[in-house]
């Protein structure tokens, strides 16, 4: 049976609604917020393995068969973000748990983290677009809740941007939802692939597909970023890294899906714009990154170039850069989380955000410094940690496709992250010490823990790239080709096979 494809959203959405009703239960929530997000992981999993040896999963609610019903699909590219995203909300809770405080606990952090995760892993799943526009809504109503509780004044002033921006593309989605349906009479992903093949990529179509083009890159954050340095860079420590680790990723999921499966007739024009605006996300984030001085924000730069890096990817539009911005988005969730906890944690112990303020950190605190240079070497893409293997495909990518402009941005972009990076580690962590033994606080085990499993990942996906290699290259097969994705949501007999 595939009722299992509904589990990693229906867990974090039930248990975020028992935890409501437990708010003063720190230990109550904590245990249960580990195991949903554990629990997703493991079913993310055992459905990786299954659509190896079965294929794309489906499952149709209330047995209501497409093109009417709702309905999940599970293929290599969804199930793979599902299973990283669950993994990293897992240990970021780790972090949150010794971190966020008493306070943060009892205005709902828990539940909210969780009807966060339950939006984003229902956006991968989800097999429709009006419910992909539901499950966008789920994931931001939570972002909103979790970038306002403390009630600081910079969140406050942070939120009103980002929310305003966030409205106003769900608005677009909407009118571009209804004349989608107006021009195909279908919101159904497959037979949207379907009907747009027959019929054409005309010029309705093809604005229509502009309207999506620019909803998803306000989400993902693809040159209309001006929102999110300081959207990321406002909440705790434990809240950015949730932020930088999912939220962009689920925009660049949106964008590589339609843009693969739906619109990819005209790509003279949509792969030719997605270009241009990866090149100049990948020129104003490194430009953001080198000109900040605020640890938060060179960080949150960093996440910009990331969305322009993988996007590139998508321009190419061939098998092998696909393979690459697959093994990069997977990098970058686990690698942003690492550097928002690791410079949260540089914060919370000086009470400096400054580069120029902090001094010697590495004398007092050697463990996290070389944690942090761990995740530098691996977002710049040295080998063996997981940024390499992403970087090669995708420069193989675009040689193929002779894009040989974005391919050199992409590449001197790396050195920028390296540069912007370096700056941090050797202004704070090298040089004199300015915190001396009786003003040292103390750094706990627990809380460094999350940032060494972060690095112990980063590590491993590096090391394991050929393991991972059998579901990358399947999900960016499907991309290439989305016949199977296709038949396996139309095709009764596939269904019968499932």
């Amino acid at each position: 049976m595939n009722n299992a494809l509904v589990l990693p959203v229906l867990i974090p959405l039930l248990t975020a609604i028992v935890l409501t009703f437990f708010r003063n239960s720190f230990v109550l929530q904590r245990a249960l917020s580990f195991l949903a997000t554990a629990s997703s992981a493991g079913i993310g999993v055992h459905l990786l393995l299954r659509v190896q040896s079965e294929g794309i999963l489906r499952l149709d609610f209330g047995g209501w068969e497409p093109p009417y019903g709702i309905l999940f699909v599970g293929d290599s590219f969804a199930l793979l973000l599902v299973t990283a995203a669950a993994t990293v909300t897992n240990i970021i809770l780790l972090y949150a748990f010794s971190t966020i405080g008493e306070a943060y606990e009892k205005m709902y952090v828990y539940p909210l983290i969780l009807f966060l995760l339950a939006g984003v892993n229902g956006s991968f799943l989800t097999g429709d677009i009006f419910n992909l526009f539901v499950c966008f809504e789920v994931m931001l109503l939570a972002s909103y809740a979790l970038l306002i509780l403390g009630g600081r004044k910079v969140q406050l002033v942070e939120a009103f941007t980002y929310i305003t921006i966030n409205v106003l593309a769900s608005w677009f989605f909407l009118l571009a939802i209804a004349y989608l349906y107006g021009a195909t009479g279908t919101l159904n992903m497959a037979q949207l692939a379907v009907r747009v093949t027959e019929n054409g990529q005309g010029p309705v179509l093809t604005v229509i597909s502009l309207i999506f083009l620019l909803v998803f890159s306000l989400k993902a954050g693809l040159l209309l970023y001006f929102w999110l340095p300081g959207s990321y860079s406002a909440p705790p420590a434990a809240i950015a890294a949730l932020f930088g680790a999912l939220l962009t990723k689920v925009g660049i999921y949106a964008l590589i899906r339609i843009f693969t499966l739906v619109f990819h007739h005209s790509p003279e024009i949509t792969q030719t714009i997605i270009g241009i605006m990866a090149a100049l996300t990948l020129i104003g984030g490194s430009i953001g990154a080198l000109s900040s001085t605020d640890i938060r924000q060179i960080i949150a730069y960093n996440v910009v170039i990331a969305v322009g890096f993988i996007l590139v990817g998508l321009a190419a539009g061939n098998e092998v850069a696909l393979q690459g911005s697959i093994y990069y988005v997977l990098h970058d969730m686990v690698v942003k989380a690492m550097l928002f906890l690791a410079g949260g944690l540089m914060i919370s112990l000086t009470g400096k955000a400054k580069i120029e303020e902090i001094s010697g950190l590495l004398r007092n605190y050697p463990a996290l410094g070389w944690l942090f240079f761990v995740a530098m070497l691996s977002l710049t893409g040295i080998p063996p940690f997981s940024g390499f293997i992403g970087k090669v495909l995708l420069g193989e990518g675009l040689i193929e496709a002779e894009t040989y402009v974005l391919l050199t941005l992409a590449f001197v972009s790396s050195l920028f992250v390296l540069y912007s990076l370096l700056r941090i580690f050797l202004n704070c962590f090298m040089g004199e010490a300015i915190i001396g033994s009786e003003e040292q606080v103390v750094l706990k085990k627990r809380t460094l823990l999350p940032i060494v499993i972060l690095g112990a990942l980063t590590l491993a996906i590096g090391i394991g790239a050929d393991w991972l290699a059998p579901f990358v290259n399947d999900a960016a097969a499907t991309l290439v080709d989305p016949q199977s994705y296709i038949d396996a949501v139309l095709d009764k007999e596939a269904l019968l096979r499932n």
